[in-house]
């Protein structure tokens, strides 16, 4: 059976954009009779909260989704993730790294397709250099990557090759990493597809190679474009009403919203298509969805 699931952080409302690949992955699973899984990425216990989970899946169901079984916590799982960690220490495939996010931008060469990739700094430390490091900071674990590049076909956007980074997989508070996370609970859930933001493409070779290392089974990857601003920015808060929310003192506003939604999702006449998905970026105007280049061309 085809699974796919949607996994926000619940660190506030969803908006648009979010709500729109959250229908897509919905309708493309349940449009072959497949099952919908609910999963909320929180482990940074700062920024999340139950009360961000709860409006979240609020949201969701006023547009119509709703899981087949409870919604995971990824804050519930910490062992998991750490077995897997400790899995890639013993056989030798991490690396201590001591350096702080400035000094990884300030090292890294140019990004690849918004990918950060660690410049290799602490890689090769020798055992003197870690001790010395080890009394200024403490240290995050990365994963000792194998292969440089990973070529995979992408369901949407087609064969795409990208590099494969030596990511974090523990931070140096002791916290399991969102790369590591991501692929135990796939294969914990039995996930087969994932839709989500062409913002995540990039990291994909990265964790399909994760996959391997665990021993963990693949999944059909799409990923599709974002909702931008009417400025061609990524949506945001400056772009006014953009959630469920903002939009909630107006009933026809969200009547309006929920079927420009829809529609976006490639769902027409109640009928889902990948093929009514523009491969283009969509624009919220506040009022409307449309695609990137038909919003230039006016």
């Amino acid at each position: 059976m085809v699974t796919g699931r949607f996994a926000p952080s619940p660190t506030g409302d969803l908006h648009i954009g979010n709500l729109r690949t959250a229908l897509l992955a919905y309708h493309s699973v349940k449009s072959v009779g497949g099952r919908f899984l609910e999963r909320f990425e929180d482990l940074d216990r700062v920024t999340s909260s139950p009360e961000h989970a709860r409006q979240q899946l609020a949201d969701l169901a006023l547009i119509g989704i709703e899981p087949d079984e409870e919604p995971a916590f990824q804050s519930d799982r910490f062992d998991l993730y750490r077995d897997a960690i400790s899995d890639l220490e013993r056989r030798g495939l991490t690396y201590e790294c001591y350096c702080s996010r400035k000094e990884i931008r300030e090292a890294a060469a140019a990004p690849h397709d918004a990918l950060v990739v660690y410049p290799g700094t602490c890689r090769e430390l020798t055992s003197v250099e870690r001790k010395r490091r080890r009394a200024e900071r403490p240290a995050a674990l990365r994963l000792r990557a194998e292969v440089p590049t990973y070529r995979f076909d992408d369901a949407f956007c087609g064969v795409y090759e990208g590099l494969v980074d030596d990511v974090v997989l523990r931070r140096n508070d002791g916290v399991p990493s969102y790369n590591v996370a991501v692929v135990v609970d796939d294969a914990l859930q039995g996930v087969t597809e994932v839709v989500r933001g062409d913002d995540l493409l990039s990291i994909t070779p990265t964790q399909i190679e994760l996959q391997r290392l665990l021993g963990l089974p693949s999944v059909t990857y799409r990923h599709v474009p974002l909702v931008l601003g009417a400025d061609g920015e990524r949506l945001a808060k400056r772009h006014g009403a953009v959630t469920l929310r903002d939009l909630s003192t107006s009933t026809a506003a969200v009547e309006r919203f929920a079927s420009a939604l829809r529609i976006a999702s490639g769902v027409i006449n109640n009928s889902f298509s990948w093929d009514h998905v523009s491969r283009q970026p969509l624009v919220w105007d506040g009022d409307s969805l449309a695609t990137f280049d038909s919003v230039g061309e006016g």
